[in-house]
């Protein structure tokens, strides 16, 4: 796919092919971007044309990976001009609590949402047709003053960029995926920073995941660093089993990512009647399931076809996706996409030229 050309102002030109939209990078109009010191505080910021950022060779996010990120989702509302984006504030307070532990001044949760409105204002264009996608946001704060020892660096920059996006995994949305469970290399162990969505987390998965994906599997389910018998999660995605109508994921105990999907399929799955248990999930227990799903902002809700653990692979509904992948699938785009009413506060409304 080309890139369109960067008019300021200038949304998608009228032949984007949006029906083949995939999940890749596709340079929007604008970003936003303020800075701050370490002892000093972020003010509101602005929006400004996408491009380059100019980085000293120093920088700590360069030399010591001194920084962090969210992804978010904006959406068209079925029937109408409204664009909304999806939980923000769960956003903001992660956010908040992974600047503390990489140790970085947190944004303040008035200023984050802000920047994320007036991105996905700036950039209303992009924000696919319903049904044809969502227009992904990537907060990101990095450490962009210079530093030679180990330290904190000396000021930060905080930035918000968008690119439309359709499905994740290939084969399209709800397409079951093929997993292979990891026994050798683990994703993050007790006491570090496996809880936080920092930029050091993801460069080392793909040692094993471009393996796994030559030999036919989609992606890769990590064991815990202990006793290497327990579920963690995937690579860019909380985990689920299903059993009657017990939903079974790995609990919070600081080594996996307190997804915001997560959280919110936790939420509706107990709202429809079913017992959702977090705990430690093993593999046996797993290989025993009706189904098994995973989830994200990226991935959405996806159900898995098939696991296979020391060559030997296990099917679920015979590769096909599952009944309660398929509702909570349902449930969550519906009212991510306005079809269904959802709790309040779960959608926030992005005002026409907020930006400006």
């Amino acid at each position: 796919m080309s890139t369109p050309a960067k008019e300021t102002g200038a949304g998608p030109k009228g032949d984007f092919d949006w029906d083949n939209l995939g999940f890749g990078l596709v340079e929007t109009s604008f970003m936003f971007r303020t800075e701050c010191a370490i002892d000093g505080e972020w003010t509101m910021g602005s929006v400004e044309p996408y491009g380059n950022l100019s980085l000293h060779p120093s920088a700590a996010v360069l030399n010591y990976g001194q920084g962090i990120f969210e992804g978010m989702k904006a959406f068209r509302t079925e029937g109408s001009d409204e664009v909304q984006i999806f939980r923000p504030d769960q956003n903001a307070a992660r956010f908040a609590e992974g600047a503390g532990r990489m140790s970085m001044p947190p944004v303040p949760a008035d200023v984050f949402v802000d920047a994320v409105k007036k991105c996905v204002s700036a950039n209303r264009e992009w924000v696919p047709p319903t049904g044809k996608g969502s227009l992904y946001l990537r907060p990101l704060l990095i450490g962009t003053g210079p530093i030679l020892g180990l330290g904190p660096a000396p000021s930060y920059t905080f930035l918000v960029y968008c690119s439309p996006v359709a499905s994740y995994f290939k084969g399209g949305k709800m397409a079951p995926i093929d997993l292979v469970v990891e026994e050798t290399y683990h994703r993050a162990a007790p006491g570090g920073t496996g809880s936080t969505k920092c930029i050091g987390n993801y460069s080392p998965v793909l040692k094993v995941q471009l393996a796994a994906k030559k030999e036919g599997y989609s992606d890769v389910i990590y064991l815990d660093a202990v006793e290497n018998k327990y579920i963690e999660e995937v690579s860019s995605c909380n985990f689920f089993c299903v059993k009657g109508k017990t939903i079974a994921t790995p609990g919070l105990g600081g080594s996996i990512l307190p997804g915001i999907t997560r959280k919110s399929v936790i939420d509706l799955a107990r709202a429809k009647g079913y017992t959702v248990e977090e705990r430690n999930v093993s593999v046996d227990e797993v290989l025993e399931a009706d189904e098994c799903f995973c989830c994200g902002t990226a991935v959405v809700v996806v159900p898995v076809g098939s696991i296979t653990v020391k060559g030997e692979k296990t099917q679920f509904y015979e590769g096909k996706t599952g009944p309660v992948a398929q509702e909570m699938y349902d449930e969550l785009t519906g009212i991510q996409s306005g079809k269904v009413e959802g709790p309040d506060g779960w959608l926030e409304v992005v005002p026409e030229n907020y930006h400006l």
